[in-house]
């Protein structure tokens, strides 16, 4: 696991969440494309284009959007940019790994912090 710094969320999801109402209020189940896919850009790019646990190499095609907090535990986090990562994605036939296997358990240790790496050294 490497240490990920969190920048701005991109200015597109905060204007996306701007456009909530009186009728209809943003939810990571209704955040489509092309905020969506901007918003993976944006975590890719941070992390340098790997995991952010296993620190595999992330494609586009094949990873995935992970919230650290569990939107089941955390709803009020589901689209708070800062508990936002990127992860590869489970291919067929894999054990399950990574955000996948964390499930909407909480982990000790975060890639957000800032000294994470000494845990497995």
């Amino acid at each position: 696991m490497k240490s990920i710094k969190k920048g701005r969320e991109p200015k597109e999801l905060t204007e996306w969440k701007g456009l909530a109402n009186d009728n209809w209020q943003p939810s990571y189940n209704n955040l489509r494309n092309p905020e969506k896919s901007l918003v993976k850009t944006a975590l890719m790019e941070e992390q340098g284009y790997i995991c952010c646990y296993c620190e595999q190499e992330l494609i586009a095609t094949d990873s995935h959007i992970e919230h650290f907090l569990p939107q089941n535990s955390y709803p009020e986090k589901a689209l708070d940019f800062s508990n936002l990562l990127c992860q590869d994605q489970i291919k067929k036939g894999e054990p399950r790994h990574c955000g996948n296997l964390k499930g909407d358990n909480e982990l000790p240790i975060s890639p957000l912090d800032e000294d994470c790496e000494r845990y497995f050294k």
